[in-house]
Order: structure tokens, then C-alpha cells, then sequence
């Protein structure tokens, strides 16, 4: 699993069009924007390679500017394995 955050910065022109976009994106949420672009959203993913496969992808939403990574978590260990005793 991997849960991590970001500020999307949307130039602010294209904010509506960028936040639809963004929400159509499976595993992503928007938690906040601003009208001056900044769009803050969490990304949970199953692993590490999807989650930057997932980066990469933000870049190619139309109007968006940057992405700055603000918080990231991984955890390798499924939540369905067995714990020994």
C-alpha cells in the first residue's frame, strides 16, 4: 500500500477543468483548492511503481503546472497476511 499527498499546482484559468480531471482518477481524492491553483489531494495506490506511474500521470493533466509531493507512505506487508504468534 501507499498513501501519499500532494499540492497540484493548476494554472487557475484551467481549475475546473483540472479538478475534474484530477477526480476522475482512481485512488486520488481532492481535499482542498484554492482559486489560485493550488489543489491539495491524496493519492493511495498498491505499490510504489503505480504510485509514481500515478506522479507522472498528473503531470500530463491539462492545465497543471507542477506537483509537489508533500507526504508519502508505504507499507510492503499485506493486510491479509497471517500474523505468527
Amino acid at each position: 500500500m501507499n498513501i501519499s499527498s500532494a499540492v497540484v499546482h493548476v494554472v487557475p484559468a484551467r481549475l475546473d477543468e483540472a479538478c475534474a480531471a484530477l477526480s476522475a482518477m482512481p485512488g486520488l481524492e481532492i481535499h482542498a483548492r484554492s482559486p489560485e491553483g493550488k489543489v491539495v489531494v491524496t493519492l493511495e495506490d498498491d505499490d510504489t511503481e503505480a504510485a509514481a506511474n500515478r506522479y507522472v500521470a498528473l503531470h500530463g493533466v491539462p492545465g497543471v503546472a507542477a506537483v509537489a509531493m508533500v507526504y508519502q507512505y508505504s507499507d510492503e506487508e499485506s493486510d491479509t497476511e497471517e500474523v505468527e504468534a
